[in-house]
């Protein structure tokens, strides 16, 4: 065989079927042009030495068959056998591969010498800071005067009261207007763009229980 022909038939061993064009695109490396490969194709098929099948105008070239070894059915069930341990391999490898992964990703997460040091003299400044507060409370420094802590408390008070008593209101109103309405409730709700508390993320018990605190608190102190 000349060197076009039996570079032909190497590339017609992948099994495939292929036209000319496939195989000079194939070929490319070897600067082979079309007209020199579908003439070496002539004539290999020509010999015997390939098979093509014709469809229409167009030729698709295949290596013949009868060369391949093609296993027996012991053969194919040893190469299963053969294909199953090494996809137990394989998976070890992965499994080995990803706990190294784990592991540098860990390392990759501690904090260098220099941040350390970083993050130690922030947390030095900032337990100062909170022992400059104690040392004031245990001198007996008002960080609040009593009369100022008692508008505050009487505003809070006045406002969880107000809250509740117009959450009562609402509520009665509400099943008032609903009680015999053929809507649903919820897309009624919607429809007048109404919310809830608990829409905007806010709790009145959670106010109630301080504001109880506070009562109880206050009780305490007199």
């Amino acid at each position: 065989l000349g060197i076009t022909e039996l570079t032909i038939t190497m590339t017609l061993q992948q099994n495939k079927p292929l036209n000319s064009q496939n195989v000079a695109d194939a070929l490319q490396k070897f600067n082979l042009k079309k007209t020199a490969v579908q003439k070496a194709l002539d004539a290999l098929a020509d010999s015997g030495q390939i098979s093509f099948k014709e469809y229409g105008k167009q030729k698709i070239y295949i290596a013949r068959q009868d060369q391949f070894d093609i296993p027996n059915g012991e053969e194919l069930e040893e190469m299963k056998k053969a294909n199953a341990k090494l996809q137990e391999e394989l998976a070890d490898q992965k499994k080995a591969i990803s706990e190294v992964e784990s592991e540098v990703r860990g390392l990759q997460s501690n904090l260098t010498l220099a941040e350390i040091k970083s993050k130690e003299t922030k947390l030095q400044s900032e337990v100062q800071e909170m022992e400059e507060k104690l040392d004031k409370l245990r001198s007996g420094v008002v960080l609040v005067k009593p009369e100022d802590k008692k508008i505050i408390e009487d505003s809070f008070a006045e406002k969880v009261n107000q809250w509740k008593k117009r959450k009562r209101m609402f509520k009665e109103l509400w099943d008032t207007v609903t009680e015999n309405s053929p809507k649903d409730q919820k897309e009624f709700k919607e429809e007048l763009g109404l919310e809830y508390d608990e829409d905007v993320g806010v709790n009145l018990q959670s106010y109630t229980d301080m504001l109880a605190s506070l009562n109880k608190r206050r009780k305490i102190s007199r």
